[in-house]
């Protein structure tokens, strides 16, 4: 899959006036620098953990302001950890929102218990807290709030519901690294934190990654016992455990990297700031931006009642476009047997009706910015 949306990806940035996404940019600009640590990587036979990994735990931590941070294989990787550590199983529900990516909630079927779906707020597309509120039950024994396109959700709220009820809170950063709500860093409200660095998101590595960052020093011991078979030394398995560790190679992109991200999100936040000024559709709805949070915009996703007519709109104009959830979560085959109807979360479901995302990745001009505002407008 990932060649197949390599090779996607360099075609469409090959047609398109404004791509939608083009990474080769960015790694044309790094790439001495990535393959002269890739280099002393393969040399230095650090292929699975090791100093690279080391290194780069040590740095995002000091990113989030935080002791300590687990470097992972995957984005998916943490959520299935953090569901192990809350002890979710069986006849426990966990609260999620419906408009994210399915890993959201993997972790939870994958130790048994059920996701229960809770809508979204209409400006933000986060959860709302007043609806957990009133969601949970006897059967309710954790949250996950994701911090979805970038935007901080109303962490405090849910974080302060969580505690009242003695429920485990998971926040969902894979799509907002750098973002913070009222001046502290997400990820480091909840019980756990987790990140992806997916090679699309804003801290891309050259593969799968991830990574979890804890308060409690606790968790973080137990997840770093899980993510190595359930060991704190060789060959003695106290806990089970996984594989979940990252590779050498993406602790040394990621090392690479994150030097660059300040930059970078500057850069997505300059893009948003002009889209918000110049587009003036009539019926468009943009991107909400509360005072309480700030956005490192992974995704500037507009919402309009006749959306496909303007995504071919766009096309025709040469702007990349991309349907981000076009289906809901409790809309998917898998979770059929959860008995969602169609309308029983409305928000979400008008959100993945109508809702199209614009180009938006540090390499963009300010000309091509134009250009797309121009091409909405002009709709």
């Amino acid at each position: 899959m990932g060649l197949v949306f390599g090779a996607f990806m360099s075609f469409v940035a090959s047609v398109m006036k404004v791509p939608f996404l083009d990474l080769s940019l960015q790694h044309k600009a790094i790439r001495d620098e990535a393959l002269a640590a890739l280099t002393a990587t393969y040399d230095a036979n650090r292929f699975c953990l090791g100093k690279d990994v080391e290194d780069f735990e040590k740095a995002f931590a000091r990113t989030l302001g935080f002791p300590r941070a687990l470097a992972l294989n995957s984005g998916t990787s943490p959520l299935h950890i953090a569901a192990m550590i809350a002890g979710w199983g069986p006849g426990d529900e966990v609260i999620a929102p419906p408009f994210t990516f399915i890993s959201t909630v993997w972790g939870v079927s994958y130790v048994g218990a059920s996701p229960r779906f809770v809508d979204v707020e209409e400006g933000t597309f986060n959860l709302d807290p007043a609806k957990v509120e009133a969601a949970i039950t006897p059967k309710t024994k954790g949250i996950i709030a994701v911090h979805l396109f970038g935007q901080p959700a109303r962490i405090d709220e849910l974080a302060a519901i969580a505690k009242k009820h003695g429920l485990f809170l998971i926040e969902d950063c894979a799509q907002a690294v750098g973002a913070s709500f009222k001046g502290q860093p997400v990820g480091t409200f909840g019980d756990a934190g987790t990140f992806s660095f997916y090679p699309t998101k804003n801290l891309g590595g050259c593969g799968e990654g991830g990574a979890l960052v804890a308060k409690d020093e606790a968790v973080h011991t137990q997840a770093r016992h899980i993510r190595v078979h359930g060991s704190d030394r060789r060959y003695s398995h106290d806990i089970i455990g996984g594989n979940f560790r990252m590779d050498g190679f993406q602790g040394a992109l990621l090392n690479v990297k994150l030097p660059h991200l300040a930059t970078w999100t500057a850069r997505r936040q300059t893009v948003a700031a002009r889209y918000l000024a110049g587009i003036r559709l009539a019926d468009v709805r943009l991107p909400e931006q509360p005072a309480y949070g700030k956005s490192v915009f992974h995704q500037f996703t507009i919402r309009h009642p006749r959306r496909d007519a303007l995504r071919e709109h766009l096309a025709k104009h040469e702007v990349g476009t991309d349907l981000i959830y076009p289906v809901p979560l409790h809309r998917q085959k898998c979770y059929a047997s959860l008995g969602y109807g169609e309308g029983s979360l409305p928000v979400a479901e008008k959100a993945a009706a109508n809702c199209v995302s614009l180009p938006i990745f540090p390499e963009l001009t300010d000309a091509q910015v134009d250009h797309v505002i121009a091409s909405v407008n002009a709709f």
